[in-house]
């Protein structure tokens, strides 16, 4: 990671040094472990602050339409900002693909899941969790996945939700279900798998998890907000992104 911290310094030092500001930004929960890492970058070298809440995309979108105070929506979807930006609750023009998620199904036991996930065939598990398929993206993809493999009604009482996919990642960690469909970015870093067994599931048993930034309505005069969108379009920010197991 040195030679992947330096690139992210230099890239973010090149950037003029505005007036400090700060910035609220929502972040779906899959991308928590490198927005942390590019937060604290970009705090360090802009002088700007940011203020991150994470959790799924639809309850973000909620709270967005019902006034809460954000500047810019990091979604795990393409739809949400889109619909954002129709309803004029987010900038026009604003709006671009940051990542590009993947979904892997995850085990603290390193012999449950197998490289092609046969075991959701064998079916060798009491509980499987997901995130909420109406709230988070990743959720809607496990469903998906599940249908296209022809497991789903067999294992539809066996699914344990949680509201988005921290949670769904907390429910396999504590044991509370023997495997789940979690973001690889949680269980991956740098091509490794951090622990357990994964199954990195092949996209095209979903559709794309394409994951939109935007600039909300709110953040249209932050210098704090716009800096940050820039940022994340850097090859810096994409190095970090990309480390952490998503596709640009």
């Amino acid at each position: 990671m040195t030679r992947l911290l330096s690139l992210v310094l230099f890239c973010v030092a090149t950037f003029p040094q505005a007036r400090a500001a700060e910035v609220a930004v929502a972040v779906a929960a899959n991308f928590a472990a490198p927005m942390r890492v590019l937060a604290r970058t970009f705090e360090s070298q802009t002088g700007h602050r940011l203020t991150t809440a994470f959790g799924s995309t639809g309850g973000f979108e909620a709270q967005i339409r019902n006034g809460a105070p954000f500047d810019v929506l990091l979604a795990a979807d393409d739809t949400t900002p889109a619909r954002l930006e129709r309803d004029a609750l987010a900038v026009a023009g604003s709006r671009f693909t940051y990542a590009t998620g993947r979904l892997a199904l995850w085990s603290v036991d390193e012999r449950l899941v197998d490289p092609q996930g046969e075991v959701l065939r064998s079916g060798a598990f009491d509980r499987i969790a997901i995130a909420n398929p109406k709230l988070a993206p990743y959720g809607a993809a496990a469903i998906e996945v599940m249908t296209r493999i022809g497991v789903l009604e067999r294992l539809r009482t066996r699914i344990v939700q949680g509201e988005n996919i921290a949670q769904a990642h907390q429910f396999v960690a504590t044991r509370n279900a023997a495997l789940g469909f979690v973001a690889v970015s949680q269980v991956q870093m740098d091509g490794r798998i951090t622990s357990g067994s994964v199954w990195v599931v092949p996209s095209h048993l979903h559709a794309p998890i394409r994951q939109d930034a935007v600039l909300l309505a709110r953040g249209r005069n932050n210098p704090a907000a716009q800096a940050l969108l820039a940022w994340l379009r850097s090859e810096a920010a994409r190095a970090v992104i990309l480390a952490h197991g998503y596709a640009i």
